[in-house]
C-alpha cells in the first residue's frame, strides 16, 4: 500500500520483506471532536463481519466519499487506510495522521453508516508503509498498552466495526517492542469485548514471499499466540516482490497462501487445514505494481484468485486500492488513482465482490470469544 511521494526500498531476496506502501495522509476533513470524547450519537449496533468478504483498500487521504466510492464499485464492505498517530511518541490516532481528523463520528461517521445501513461495513486500517517508516505507526508510537487497546475500542464503539486491521510492514515489523505492545493491546481489548458483549476481530496484513510469511512475519505470530492474542485473519500481500523476477502473480497468490497455511499450522496445531484457510487473507495490487510490469496481476489473474480464494475457503479478498480500479493510465506502474492496465472501470471488484458471503445462521467470528 502506498501513496504518492512515499520512499521505495530495494530489499533483497533474502529479507524478504515485501515493499507495500503505506500512507500517511494529506487529506482535510472537518472533524473537530477529541478522541475519546463523548458521543451525542448511539453506539452503533455492531455487525458480525461475513465469513468470506470482499473488502478492498479505500485511500481515506483524497477526500472522496467512502460511502459514495462503495455504491459506485458495487463494493458492500471496505477496508479504510490508515490511521496512525500525528507525531512520534503520541497515543492518539488519527485518520491519515491528520488532527483535524480524530477517532470520531465527525470523521466518516456518515459514509460509515451509509455503508452500514446498505448492509455492509468498514474495516479501519492502522499502520501501513509511511507510519511504519516514520515511528508513527499507533503501538510503535504509543508505550502503553492500554492506551493502544482504548484507541482500538474507540473505533469499535463510535463507529460499529467489528473487524480492525494492522498493517505492519518496512521497520514495525522488526520492532519487537512494538509487536508486544499491539499483540498486549489485542488481548485486552479481547477481554473488553468478552465482558461488553462487543464483537470484535483483528486482522494483521503482512509482507510475504511468494512461498509464504518472512521470519518477521512468522516471529510476529508467535508472539501473539505468547500473549493471548487472538489473530482472526492473517491478510498477505501478494505484490510488490521486488525480487527481479517475472511472476505470474495468480500462481504465485496460490503459493504464497499455501507456505501461510503450513506456517500457521505450526503456530496453531490444533486447528484443522479448513479453519487454517479461514483464517487466510490475500490483497492484490490490480494492475502494474510498484516494482513495474514485470508484476502484473490481470484481469483474468481476478478471475482466478476469485475461484481458487473460493474453492479454499479463505477468509478475505481484497486489492490495493478502490482508487486504482480503472483503466485510465495504461502502462504506468503503481500510480495511486489507476491500474496501469487496460480495464474496464470496476473490473476488480466486480469480480471479486461476489466472493462476500454470509455466516452460517447463529454464527459469528470474533463474538467476543
Amino acid at each position: 500500500m502506498r501513496r504518492p511521494g512515499s520512499l521505495r526500498a530495494l530489499l533483497s531476496c533474502a529479507t524478504a520483506t515485501v515493499l507495500s506502501a503505506g500512507l500517511v495522509a494529506l487529506g482535510g476533513g472537518g472533524a473537530v471532536a477529541a478522541q475519546g470524547a463523548p458521543s451525542h450519537h448511539a453506539e452503533p449496533k455492531p455487525k458480525p463481519m461475513p465469513a468470506h468478504v470482499a473488502a478492498p483498500y479505500v485511500e481515506t487521504w483524497t477526500g472522496e466519499s467512502p460511502a459514495a466510492l462503495a455504491a459506485a464499485s458495487g463494493n458492500e464492505y471496505l477496508t479504510m487506510a490508515f490511521l496512525q498517530t500525528d507525531t512520534p511518541g503520541s497515543c492518539t490516532a488519527y485518520w491519515n495522521g491528520a488532527t483535524a481528523q480524530p477517532v470520531s463520528r465527525a470523521s466518516f461517521g456518515d459514509d460509515i453508516a451509509a455503508i452500514q445501513a446498505r448492509g455492509g461495513n468498514v474495516i479501519p486500517s492502522f499502520g501501513g508503509y509511511s507510519a511504519d517508516t516514520t515511528g508513527t505507526e499507533l503501538a510503535d508510537s504509543c508505550t502503553s498498552v492500554d492506551s493502544v487497546a482504548k484507541v482500538y475500542e474507540s473505533l469499535v464503539t463510535t463507529y460499529g466495526v467489528t473487524r480492525i486491521d494492522l498493517d505492519v510492514e518496512a521497520d514495525s515489523i522488526g520492532n519487537s517492542p512494538g509487536i508486544d505492545r499491539r499483540n498486549k493491546a489485542i488481548a485486552e481489548v479481547q477481554r473488553w469485548a468478552r465482558h461488553t458483549g462487543h464483537h470484535v476481530q483483528f486482522s494483521y496484513t503482512l509482507p510475504t514471499t511468494n512461498t509464504g510469511l518472512a521470519p518477521s512475519g512468522v516471529a510476529l505470530l508467535r508472539n501473539a499466540v505468547g500473549n493471548g492474542a487472538r489473530v482472526d485473519v492473517v491478510n498477505i500481500m501478494t505484490f510488490d516482490y521486488w525480487d527481479g523476477a517475472t511472476h505470474d502473480m495468480a500462481a504465485d497468490t496460490e503459493t504464497a497462501a499455501a507456505g501461510l497455511h503450513d506456517q500457521l499450522a505450526t503456530l496453531y496445531p490444533k486447528k484443522s487445514s479448513a479453519k487454517l484457510w479461514s483464517m487466510i487473507g490475500v490483497t492484490e495490487m490490480p494492475g502494474i505494481d510498484d516494482y513495474g510490469p514485470q508484476e502484473t496481476f490481470t484481469t483474468q489473474d481476478a478471475v482466478t484468485v476469485k475461484k481458487w480464494a473460493t474453492a479454499k475457503g479463505i477468509n478475505t479478498l481484497s486489492f490495493w486500492a478502490l482508487q486504482r480500479d480503472n483503466g485510465g493510465c495504461v502502462g504506468t506502474a503503481g500510480a495511486n488513482s489507476c491500474s496501469g492496465i487496460a480495464q474496464d472501470t470496476w473490473y476488480f471488484s466486480h469480480a471479486f465482490e461476489p466472493f462476500t458471503r454470509p455466516f452460517p445462521r447463529g454464527g459469528g467470528a470474533g463474538a467476543g470469544r
